[in-house]
């Protein structure tokens, strides 16, 4: 009588364990690059290099750089929106940067596994 269900022998098919290293390879290559993109700094600037905003992969802000002449009491509004221009740009940067990294990874199949 046949068995119903399992593998042959009880043990996992060569494809399936050659599948379960890669997915454990892909794991620990992806945590290194995440390592790695946060360890990275994004610097963007508005209104001409006026304002500078650092913001790491982290999505953490570490610096703001105001030049003198930015700063004008009678027009807050003005370097806020630099402010906010720059800020989200640096951020715009690290995203980009981290959506690269992981199509590098995946090979372009968006994140998927091939099956």
């Amino acid at each position: 009588m046949a068995k119903r269900g399992g593998f042959p022998g009880g043990g996992m098919p060569g494809n399936m364990n050659n599948l379960m290293k890669q997915a454990q390879r892909m794991q620990r290559q992806m945590e290194e690059n995440q390592k790695e993109l946060e360890a990275k700094e994004f610097v963007a600037k508005a209104g001409g290099g006026a304002v500078e905003v650092t913001v790491t992969g982290k999505k953490e802000i570490t610096k703001v750089k105001l030049s003198a002449e930015v700063v004008d009491p009678d027009d807050i509004e003005m370097l806020e929106d630099l402010v906010m221009a720059a800020a989200n740009e640096a951020l715009r940067m690290a995203d980009e940067a981290s959506a690269e990294a992981m199509s590098k990874m995946t090979g372009g199949l968006g994140g998927g596994f091939p099956f």
